[in-house]
């Protein structure tokens, strides 16, 4: 049977960057967002993953071979995040119930698999790291929890296959994303440039000098493509980073030389972005004049409150990738590298002058 995908998310920083693979591969597939973008090779569809008649009726002619659920949406609360976001998923798997052809489901979560929601955030009894994957549950209430539980009972009762996937911070590029360091840090350094505040490092000491690692959205588009159409890969979690580890007193070195500018000397000090970036609204749209920018409001592109959660852990974060690698998983991407292709695509876009 063809390759039929159905990328839900598909106007996110996973969901575009998995659209780009599969109209590389050649895979014919629908593009599913509240505002899907229209690229070329996507079929965009338009709906409400909250609203299932709605839901049903746009996707009435869409028969999925593969479904990649690549979106979630932030609630004022946990309880609300466990709510919203496994009635999107169960929503979406009810609503291609009905063609009968899903092989398939990709899942991606994080992880807070590991380090817990929003709410808790690092907190209590948390597993050592390297995290792997068989590290069970923490026993938390956790909407990641509940978006695979929606999916493992639609397996059992459709008799589809499944992967979770759980990547570390993702870099890569979409406007008016509510998780995207890598645009939020060009934003902020773009700024200190331009004003000559200083670049300070927003985050903790510990990750200052511990290591970490990230995730690229190509790097995480292979691995659901590679765990989709692997056998061995089906029904199982899996941790995707991209392959190297880092740590931050190095990482912001190089990102200030990449926009010419000096990194400011850590005091030790965490330095919220959510504070520093307070008033840049104006600065920002005065900027955008200025260099002709495509997006003069500074909020569609940026998202300080998640960056400062992750750089602001009181904990060490590496991630394990061995189950991938032994069955077969072997794509790497320097993290440095990543952030610089960002970079240079948000300039290209002028997104950031």
């Amino acid at each position: 049977m063809t390759n039929q995908a159905l990328v839900v998310g598909s106007s996110g920083i996973v969901g575009s960057a998995v659209s780009r693979l599969l109209a590389k591969k050649g895979w014919s597939f629908a593009g599913l967002a509240r505002r899907p973008s229209q690229e070329s090779g996507v079929t965009p569809i338009s709906a409400d993953l909250l609203d299932p008649a709605a839901l049903s009726s746009a996707l009435a002619d869409v028969s999925p071979t593969h479904l990649f659920l690549t979106t979630w949406a932030r609630q004022a609360s946990e309880a609300e995040n466990i709510r919203v976001n496994a009635l999107m998923i169960r929503n979406v798997l009810e609503a291609v119930r009905a063609s009968g052809s899903v092989r398939h489901v990709a899942l991606v979560t994080g992880l807070k698999h590991y380090l817990g929601p929003f709410e808790a955030y690092g907190k209590g009894t948390l597993p050592q790291t390297p995290f792997r994957e068989e590290q069970g549950r923490l026993d938390v209430e956790n909407f990641y929890y509940a978006q695979e539980d929606e999916v493992f009972a639609a397996a059992e009762r459709d008799g589809f296959s499944w992967s979770v996937h759980r990547p570390h911070t993702v870099t890569g590029i979409a406007v008016g994303n509510a998780m995207n360091m890598a645009t939020t840090l060009a934003v902020y350094a773009s700024i200190c440039r331009q004003t000559g505040r200083p670049f300070r490092f927003p985050g903790s000491e510990v990750q200052w000098n511990s290591l970490t690692d990230m995730t690229d959205a190509g790097q995480l588009a292979r691995h659901l493509h590679w765990a989709s159409t692997t056998p061995a890969a089906a029904n199982q979690a899996f941790n995707i980073v991209n392959g190297d580890v880092f740590r931050w007193k190095w990482m912001w070195a190089r990102i200030a030389e990449w926009f010419g500018i000096d990194a400011a000397p850590f005091d030790g000090q965490p330095a919220p972005l959510e504070q520093q970036m307070a008033n840049d609204a104006e600065v920002w749209a005065k900027m955008a004049k200025q260099f002709g920018l495509a997006e003069a409001d500074i909020g569609k592109l940026i998202s300080p409150w998640h960056t400062d959660a992750d750089l602001g852990r009181p904990i060490e974060v590496v991630t394990d990738m061995s189950k991938s690698r032994k069955l077969g998983f072997l794509d790497y991407q320097a993290s440095d590298d990543a952030f610089f292709d960002v970079f240079t695509k948000l300039r290209a876009s002028k997104l950031i002058p």
